[in-house]
């Protein structure tokens, strides 16, 4: 099938990223926010990030207006039915997305997909909550999406050729390198980054460095762009959280026990940039 409507759920940070991605690459896109506010708000950032494209000279002003004309906010999830296909971007919370998936298959078209951005929970309890299992699958976008070229597309147990077809040329259609993976916590990346990210925290809580040092280490000894410390806060603590608590509830491995370090800061709603406070301090704007 051909992809051309696209429904984001979820107006937060990665729905807004690839709702200006997919209105960017020609799809006409409908995002659902649970607040209208909250959907302003996206319509809002979208458009200043298009225009500091087109002030830098990466983007034609028509282009900026035709891809806001491709992307409108609703507030009721009953608007997503004519949608191709159907993203959810919301909580990292198995419980949460198996409710809102259940309500998608109820309001969308019989061939609609339904896929899921989630980094680390099983897309095959996601499908199986839904008629239509075969045409589930997870398309898993990095933040921030409109500078990040990778997207994993999952295939579950459960999920037919065809709708893995149909996810690659999406993905592809938005300009994105796309990696297939099946469906184990973590994927590729993350499986691969966290451990990483979670002993970086170790260290520090460790007293092993300082958080400033660790940083400089790993960007100054192996050319990474940003410090492990600086990535959690960018990814969000709470979100990195979540990810570790399913790594290690699916493989049992210590490298995926999250730092008790990691957790207090959770408590203590420091979740990095968005909240602007985690290992670093942050202006608020």
């Amino acid at each position: 099938m051909e992809v051309k409507r696209v429904g984001v759920v979820g107006a937060g940070i990665m729905g807004a990223g690839v709702a200006e991605v997919a209105a960017k690459a020609g799809f006409e896109v409908v995002v659902r926010s649970r607040a209208q506010a909250t959907g302003d708000a996206l319509l809002a950032g979208v458009e200043k990030s298009l225009t500091k494209q087109v002030d830098k000279g990466t983007l034609e002003d028509a282009e900026r207006s035709e891809t806001l004309g491709r992307l409108q906010v609703v507030t009721d999830l009953g608007e997503l039915a004519p949608c191709d296909l159907v993203l959810e971007s919301i909580v990292e919370d198995l419980a949460t997305k198996t409710h809102l998936f259940t309500e998608l298959d109820r309001v969308c078209g019989d061939e609609a997909i339904l896929a899921t951005n989630t980094s680390t929970l099983p897309v095959v309890e996601l499908a199986m909550a839904t008629g239509r299992p075969e045409r589930v699958c997870g398309i898993h976008f990095f933040n921030p999406a409109p500078a990040m070229s990778l997207v994993e597309v999952v295939r579950a147990i459960t999920t037919s050729d065809e709708t893995i077809a149909a996810a690659r040329a999406f993905a592809e259609g938005c300009g994105k390198t796309v990696v297939d993976v099946r469906d184990q916590a973590g994927f590729i990346v993350n499986a691969l980054l966290f451990p990483y990210l979670n002993n970086a925290v170790k260290l520090l809580e460790a007293g092993v460095a300082s958080r400033d040092d660790i940083d400089a280490a790993m960007q100054g000894g192996c050319n990474f762009p940003m410090g492990p410390l600086s990535l959690l806060d960018l990814v969000g603590l709470d979100t990195s959280l979540a990810i570790l608590e399913a790594l290690y509830a699916e493989f049992k491995d210590p490298n995926y026990a999250p730092a008790p370090m990691l957790r207090r800061l959770v408590s203590a709603e420091r979740y990095g940039r968005k909240s602007g406070a985690g290992f670093y301090e942050y202006r608020r704007r």
